[in-house]
């Protein structure tokens, strides 16, 4: 009959599994307390990091579902759980053990898929979620920018349009039929004809005609 305490454990290692972002197996053969402890302070919020005995793991893996670590579960397992930036993490580890090569990465979990250690190394070059959230809000900044230019633009010369027709009107020039003064306003008409270019820097033309009169 299976131990309270040993049940106890495989159900929160299998809880981890299922609530972390990702899992990351390392052995850690060789380390001492101290690199351990400096180990889990470079971590920071974003994981939690402790050793886990080979058999439980296996159990509370498949207790969440997850099938293929069998071959990650060999020597000395120590898992970092991810709950915050996987990148982030993925980086911290890549470079403690650039330092200190007794800690070898031997794969993961992220999705409830199982990961090789290259492909762990290769989340540690991703761009972290901060500076790629920043990027995104750029880029949509600059097309936000760009949409409004090109809406104002066309009210732009519709405004100066108006203005000249009203300056016309105020000095007794016939105003145009409703058909005519539709198509002067039309940014399409105004690009097409010569007039209707004539037309855009009418105000001050209008002005300087109204002074000479």
């Amino acid at each position: 009959m299976a131990r309270p305490d040993k049940v106890a454990e495989v159900k929160s290692l299998a809880d981890e599994f299922t609530s972390s972002a990702a899992a990351v197996l390392t052995e850690y053969r060789g380390l001492s307390v101290k690199d351990l402890k400096e180990l889990r302070r470079s971590l920071g919020a974003d994981a939690t990091y402790a050793v886990a005995k080979n058999t439980l793991t296996k159990l509370a893996a498949q207790s969440a579902g997850i099938e293929g670590l069998d071959d990650a579960l060999v020597g000395p397992t120590a898992i970092a759980f991810i709950k915050g930036d996987v990148a982030t993490v993925a980086k911290g580890l890549r470079d403690f053990a650039k330092a200190n090569p007794l800690l070898v990465i031997k794969g993961g979990v992220m999705d409830g898929k199982v990961l090789d250690a290259s492909t762990v190394k290769r989340l540690a070059d991703l761009e972290s979620r901060e500076v790629l959230l920043s990027k995104l809000a750029g880029a949509m900044k600059g097309t936000a920018q760009k949409a409004v230019s090109l809406f104002a633009a066309p009210l732009t010369q519709a405004a100066q349009l108006f203005g000249a027709l009203q300056d016309k009107l105020s000095d007794g020039t016939p105003a145009q039929k409703p058909e005519e003064t539709a198509d002067a306003v039309t940014p399409a008409a105004a690009e097409a004809t010569p007039e209707a270019s004539d037309a855009a820097s009418a105000p001050e033309d209008a002005a300087d005609a109204a002074s000479n009169e």
